[in-house]
């Protein structure tokens, strides 16, 4: 058997493969930046079903998430939004920084033209 046809045979078989696992488990995670910063879908290591099954958990976790804020009291603390699945190839979502006193009185000073 050649090498070429050894490639083709891997890059064939089914995501959840032994193999597959195997090449997920020991990337780095520079080269699953990599490939989210280049958009190829097509590389992925989830199939077309996963994926799905993904969004709809994670629909399923938005939906009860926005039940929960539409049923609490006004007064009360939102529960945070749910974190989506993390998908191969994709890099963890960053945090949104939170608006504190310093920044919000900065943002209001730039807004009134005060940029200095």
């Amino acid at each position: 058997m050649s090498w070429r046809r050894l490639r083709v045979l891997i890059q064939h078989l089914p995501p959840e493969s032994a193999t597959w696992t195997a090449m997920r488990n020991a990337a780095d995670p520079a080269e699953l930046a990599a490939q989210a910063e280049k958009g190829e879908p097509e590389k992925g290591r989830w199939s077309q079903t996963e994926q799905l099954l993904a969004l709809v958990a994670d629909r399923v976790a938005r939906l009860e998430w926005v039940l929960l804020c539409v049923n609490i009291e006004k007064k009360s603390k939102r529960p945070d939004p749910p974190e989506p699945i993390r998908r191969p190839g994709a890099a963890p979502r960053k945090k949104k920084p939170k608006l504190n006193e310093n920044s919000a009185d900065r943002l209001f000073q730039l807004i009134q033209g005060g940029a200095e």
